[in-house]
């Protein structure tokens, strides 16, 4: 064939286009169908070009045609799943909304850093919202780096968004503390309006005691808590620049080698003096804690919500530091003992009684353990030592009274929050997540939810005797995996511990029986437990392979996060299986029990049980 034949032949095949070409074109006329006129418009290509072009594909059986009467003919793709479950990000910027069809991993990590997810639905949709607060606590050190993110995620520039977000950024970094040359702390405020319109209207002469200059004060160090919580509060996110107390010298050295990215925690959080580990359970942030503190090199002091969780960093700071048995206290119920490193429970510290655990040695550095606590009243005194580095650790920021940005605030700013690096590069295994929608276990379940309300209907859909046999078969679908079964009511617990044969652990169990089962669990030496509330932090369970969600606490997200954190871990399989009791409120729970998790690059699925025939069980 002569290069003039080749010419006119491809003259005669009309115009040519690629498939993906077709797929953009879908995606913008925001249906999985089009006409000829719409690929025209979205293309260089003229209507008789762009029919042309869409014939050529049905020839090739990319795209398929349907003839509708006295209107145009529509083109769709043949694999119509390939185009209705495709990634789409569409962004509201008046609204400060990103509405995000079918996204993949990495576009829901990259959310996080910015956004909050408000709403998500079975198709696979979900809704962010931009705050301020997002905004003030985007764990990027410059803003190119946080506008550069926004581009690469929403696939385009709002100058009308960016303009408003530089703003946030901007007004974070109004107001700061810093240490005078003589010692005392200042509040500096970028301008003399600034700090005679906010900062003085806002605080009283106790916490600012005298001006230095008209944009700057001497301040209460007592009260720089109430300072930055305060102006916080107005708006004005306050930047702590403070020399802070080294404590009395802690010799220390840590027997591990840090990962990249705990070793670039670390590395921030001494240049910062202060911050929140955030990152997936099993990241290891108690192993960046523990080289924190051989960084800082001062008498450290831990905070942890429970005696179990005291005693487990404490085996940890034997095993992993030089610290031996002597240098370590504990102080709770069990022991009040008070060493260069000492591990308290937040509800012992906050007595009045035991003021002696703040005052007795100086300290260098606090650990708040499950940071999340913090924000509640009976914590609040321990964020008062802010004259100390102060290092939070949690998976979970976020409280369902939307008060995290206290932790924040009084403890430090994030960092190490892009979860989804660290399951592309295998050091935390991605857990799949389901929600299972399980039917009525009797008639008579349906009729006594039906007559309840509040509390009671919840325990009702919750008891749901049909979750018994989706258990079963999950555990008969999994059946050489290391498995947790959690549930909130105990007498669900002891039905199903006796149901599945296996040992029940509650708040009830003694200590010792606990300690017990736990450890026969950790040796693979019991390969199921049923576990209460006493199991969704502070204990470690390394190898669990299986959770099983038989019930919750009506929607925490903290929660479903650290029911899920229990299988996220650097090997093997991992997999959550949430149970909800179909056409209830569970459903509505559920769903926000993992929104947290979907908005960290986690995908939820959501599907009916399967438990109608369960699954023989292998001889």
């Amino acid at each position: 064939m002569t290069a003039e034949e080749s010419a006119d032949e491809d003259e005669a095949a009309g115009p040519a286009i690629e498939l993906d070409a077709v797929y953009d074109a879908i995606d913008a006329v925001g249906r999985p169908h089009l006409t000829a006129t719409e690929l025209s418009r979205k293309t260089d290509l003229t209507p008789d070009e762009a029919r042309e072009a869409l014939e050529t594909l049905a020839a090739d059986g990319e795209i398929r045609r349907q003839d509708v009467t006295e209107v145009e003919s529509i083109w769709y793709p043949t694999d119509v799943a390939e185009v209705t479950d495709r990634e789409r990000v569409v962004l509201f910027p008046d609204r400060r909304e990103v509405v995000v069809e079918h996204p993949d991993q990495f576009t829901r990590a990259q959310l996080s850093q910015f956004a909050r997810l408000q709403d998500s639905n079975r198709s696979g949709g979900y809704v962010y919202e931009i705050r301020e607060a997002d905004v003030w606590a985007a764990p990027h050190e410059s803003l190119e780096g946080l506008l550069a993110t926004m581009r690469d995620v929403l696939g385009e520039r709002s100058p009308h968004l960016e303009e408003w977000v530089t703003s946030q950024w901007e007004r974070a970094r109004k107001f700061r503390l810093y240490t005078h040359e003589d010692g005392y702390v200042v509040l500096e405020a970028e301008s003399d309006d600034l700090m005679g319109n906010v900062a003085r209207q806002k605080l009283d002469e106790e916490t600012l005691r005298a001006p230095i200059s008209d944009s700057e004060a001497w301040v209460n160090e007592d009260a720089t808590a109430e300072v930055k919580r305060t102006l916080y509060e107005a708006g004005y996110p306050v930047r702590d620049d403070r020399e802070l107390e080294e404590g009395d010298a802690l010799e220390m050295d840590l027997l591990l080698r840090l990962r990249d990215y705990q070793a670039d925690w670390v590395e921030r959080f001494t240049e910062q003096g202060s911050g929140v580990f955030v990152g997936p359970p099993g990241s290891g942030k108690t192993v960046a804690a523990m080289g924190t503190m051989a960084a800082i090199g001062g008498e450290t002091l831990i905070l942890v919500p429970s005696r179990e969780l005291a005693t487990q960093w404490h085996d940890e700071l034997v095993r992993h530091t030089s610290l031996s048995d002597d240098d370590i206290g504990e102080y709770h119920g069990g022991e009040k003992s008070i060493r260069p490193v000492t591990i308290a429970t937040y509800r012992t510290a906050g007595m009045d009684r035991h003021r002696k655990l703040f005052d007795q040695r100086k300290w260098g550095l606090i650990v708040y353990d499950e940071v999340h606590h913090v924000p509640s009243p009976i914590h609040r005194r321990s964020a008062d030592l802010q004259t100390k580095h102060r290092l939070g650790l949690t998976a979970t920021p976020t409280r369902e009274s939307d008060d995290e940005e206290e932790i924040f605030t009084l403890v430090g700013p994030p960092i190490g929050t892009d979860w989804g690096k660290l399951f592309d590069e295998g050091y935390v295994a991605e857990p799949e997540v389901e929600i299972r929608l399980v039917p009525w276990g009797e008639d008579g379940e349906r009729s006594e939810y039906a007559a309840t309300s509040g509390h009671d209907r919840r325990q009702a859909a919750a008891n749901n005797t049909g979750k018994v046999d989706e258990i079963r078969y999950t555990l008969a679908e999994h059946p050489a995996a290391k498995a947790l079964v959690f549930v909130e009511y105990l007498e669900q617990g002891e039905a199903i511990s006796e149901a599945i044969d296996a040992p029940f652990i509650s708040g009830e169990t003694p200590h010792a029986q606990r300690e017990k089962l736990f450890d026969e669990f950790r040796r693979s030496e019991r390969e199921t437990l049923v576990v209460s509330r006493v199991g969704d932090e502070g204990i470690d369970l390394p190898d669990a392979e299986l959770a099983v969600v038989a019930s919750g606490l009506g929607g925490s997200r903290r929660q479903g996060a650290q029911r899920a954190g229990r299988t996220m871990r650097p090997a093997g399989d991992a997999r959550m299986v949430v149970l909800a009791t179909r056409g209830t409120t569970e459903e509505d729970f559920v769903r926000r029990q993992m929104r947290h998790l979907a908005s960290k690059g986690i995908r939820v699925n959501e599907t009916e049980a399967e438990a109608v025939d369960p699954p023989a069980a292998e001889d």
